[in-house]
């Protein structure tokens, strides 16, 4: 198939758009720290989880929605055939063409975008709140519908199910995808929440995740149709990693301003909505390459799940065995651990990219087995299955590690 267009043609006019999206985010970021502050949105420190030494500012996930919102609204300025796109829906909104409205790009970025919203005000909520699981996991379900009704994830069951050689009936694909899209939503988001335990790791490791997106993105639509899915692709990597990364530099150790689970949440909603539109080439192929560009928090929730089972503890039960927090235990300063996981998922991507366009899906899934394989042994060789117990007083020269994940207790 010949190249339709080069990576410089299908950035050219959309980089502004991630810069756009990390002049926002770094301009609201100090301002919602002020607000958080003033109306004492903030976290604080405990004896168990929270060891910070003084209590943190909230809202970091609201200034980063809105710089992720910023640089979808200016997508609409370039995007082509715009008018077109919003009499399209004008005309089958009210006749619930709902198959025209899954086909149009405006509405699935308008979809996606309202989504976003949604499960960022779930983890505010829950930041201000303390929602029970129940009640985020109902909060998420509803964003994974947002996205289902805008046409992001209906292809699931045949990226699947589609190389066992089964051939389903529409209504079943429908509704096979429906429910992969809800888990896959529940998971990814409940994943990025466990990994935001230490100032700057959750952002950095998933603004990492988002370049891996955004390459293979853009390889995509070098092969593909810029105009419709590919481009749109390209747009929300864009301008979900110009957001995470306005807001790393006043989260790095020492961090000045939390995420919370607004910001964790929809990080992990940006995860979930990218792995369903890698979907819609109908191969398994790209999935699985999302999937290996998101491993390293995919083991890292393996693992706690695992560790809490083995102990007979409930899967949402808070702990300080995270490989994260094994590795400061086993006398890591903070920013070491961190700087460590960004070397990680930085290979984990660049690895998952690499295989994904390189090798076909029969020579990929394969590789991927052993290298998972390969890194459970490793880490099940260091003990980190099971907690080394934490040695006394505080081997980091950093201030100590900020807790701020799902399975934290009341805030």
């Amino acid at each position: 198939m010949p190249i339709k267009y080069t990576a410089t043609e299908v950035l050219r006019d959309r980089w502004w758009i991630g810069a756009l999206a990390l002049g926002v985010s770094l301009a609201v970021t100090p301002i919602v720290r002020l607000l958080a502050y003033r109306a004492r949105i903030v976290d604080r420190p405990d004896d168990r989880l929270k060891p910070h030494v003084r209590p943190v500012a909230y809202l970091g996930g609201v200034a980063m929605c809105l710089g992720l919102l910023a640089g979808l609204a200016a997508n609409i300025a370039i995007m082509p055939d715009v008018a077109r796109h919003w009499e399209n829906i004008l005309s089958d909104l009210p006749r619930l063409k709902l198959g025209d409205l899954a086909d149009n790009p405006l509405w699935k970025m308008f979809a996606f975008a309202a989504a976003a919203v949604l499960i960022t005000a779930v983890g505010l909520l829950d930041d201000l709140y303390d929602l029970t699981p129940r009640q985020k996991i109902l909060g998420q379900v509803l964003a994974a519908a947002i996205l289902l009704l805008g046409g992001i994830g209906q292809r699931l069951a045949v990226v699947v199910l589609g190389p066992m050689g089964l051939h389903l009936p529409a209504w079943l694909v429908v509704s096979i995808s429906s429910v992969a899209c809800v888990i896959l939503v529940i998971c990814t988001c409940n994943a990025t929440n466990l990994l935001d335990g230490l100032d700057g790791l959750c952002g950095g490791v998933t603004g990492i995740i988002a370049v891996g997106y955004l390459i293979l993105a853009v390889w995509l639509a070098v092969w593909g149709n810029l105009p419709g899915t590919d481009g749109l692709r390209v747009v929300i990597c864009l301008a979900m990693a110009g957001a995470v990364l306005g807001f790393l530099p006043y989260n790095i150790p020492p961090a000045s301003i939390f995420m919370g689970d607004a910001g964790s949440m929809l990080l992990g909603f940006f995860v979930a909505a990218m792995m369903a539109m890698f979907c819609q080439e109908g191969t398994a192929r790209w999935l699985l390459a999302a999937m290996g560009v998101f491993v390293l928090p995919i083991l890292d929730t393996a693992l706690a799940v695992t560790r809490r089972a083995l102990s007979g503890k409930g899967i949402f039960s808070g702990d300080r065995s995270h490989l994260y927090d094994q590795l400061v235990d086993r006398g890591m300063t903070v920013k070491q651990v961190v700087v460590m996981f960004y070397l990680l998922a930085g290979g984990a991507a660049a690895v998952a990219v690499l295989v994904a366009i390189f090798f076909r899906l029969r020579y990929a899934l394969p590789l991927y087995v052993v290298l998972s394989l390969l890194i459970v042994i490793f880490f099940y060789r260091l003990g980190m299955i099971t907690p080394a117990p934490r040695p006394p007083g505080n081997n980091s020269e950093d201030p100590a590690p900020s807790r701020d994940h799902a399975d934290a207790q009341p805030k």
